[in-house]
């Protein structure tokens, strides 16, 4: 009877249409994701890894990319060294793929209030390779988007996993762990300032990768309407390694730069 009312609740929770969120006075968050569902995160990646090896063929199918240079962006605690997999999927498809080169990613602590120390990064890659199309994991698909409003003249693209950019703070679970590693307060004015431009439609083209199967964030505001909305069926963790993922990052890098309809 617990079993049969658990699934019917996440059944539930996974056909709600998408709801975009709406900064301003009379902002109401989205929900976070159901415990049950942040629970099963673990179990689920660890499928995931165990079942890679059916998605080999797939991924050494994929054709060579358009090239130049890409910077993949960790999630909140997050380092180079978790996009490893990511990068070199990349890098065999003709990219120049680059990690950030930034440590752990703490928020602010790491990037700067404004990403300054972050653009900073996006600039010298530019220097040497040209416009860069940046991947953003969660947390660093928020950021992604921050350097592409303050500096569209580097970016070639962006492309968000499992970003909640498009809401508030309380609509994850992990938003305590968020203000704990950060410094920062969700609630905060100047945060919540900063959410509404990042949120606002970019001035470059962005596909933002999601899924209602998350456990972590509400996947329903990682989207919005002004960018190319990719759904896929992956947890939160190791979506960045999730062969599902990269089939949809490697699709979204090789597409023409076309902005999309505001």
């Amino acid at each position: 009877m617990v079993l049969d009312k658990l699934q019917a609740g996440l059944a539930r929770w996974r056909s709600e249409p998408p709801a975009h969120a709406r900064f301003g006075p009379d902002f109401l968050a989205p929900p976070p994701p159901p415990k049950a569902l942040a629970a099963s995160e673990v179990p689920r990646v660890a499928w995931m890894l165990a079942t890679r090896w059916r998605h080999a063929a797939a991924l050494a199918a994929v054709p060579p990319g358009r090239g130049g240079a890409v910077m993949a962006l960790p999630g909140l605690f997050d380092s180079d060294g978790s996009s490893i997999v990511l990068r070199d999927f990349l890098a065999k498809l003709g990219y120049r793929a680059e990690g950030w080169g930034l440590g752990r990613n703490l928020g602010v602590k790491s990037v700067g209030i404004e990403a300054e120390r972050l653009i900073a990064r996006v600039e010298a890659l530019h220097a040497e390779a040209g416009p860069v199309a940046l991947v953003g994991v969660s947390l660093g698909g928020i950021m992604a988007r921050l350097v592409a409003h303050r500096r569209p003249d580097l970016v070639r693209k962006v492309v968000t996993v499992s970003s909640p950019y498009a809401g508030g703070g309380r609509a994850t679970n992990v938003w305590r762990a968020f203000e704990w590693a950060t410094g920062e307060r969700v609630d905060d004015p100047a945060v919540i300032a900063r959410s509404q431009a990042i949120a606002a439609p970019l001035p470059v083209p962005c596909t933002a990768i999601w899924s209602r199967s998350d456990g972590f964030v509400n996947g329903f505001i990682c989207h919005d309407p002004s960018a190319e909305a990719v759904e896929v069926s992956s947890g939160h963790l190791g979506v960045h390694i999730h062969p599902e993922v990269l089939l949809a990052i490697a699709a979204a890098l090789a597409q023409d730069a076309v902005v999309q309809d505001r």
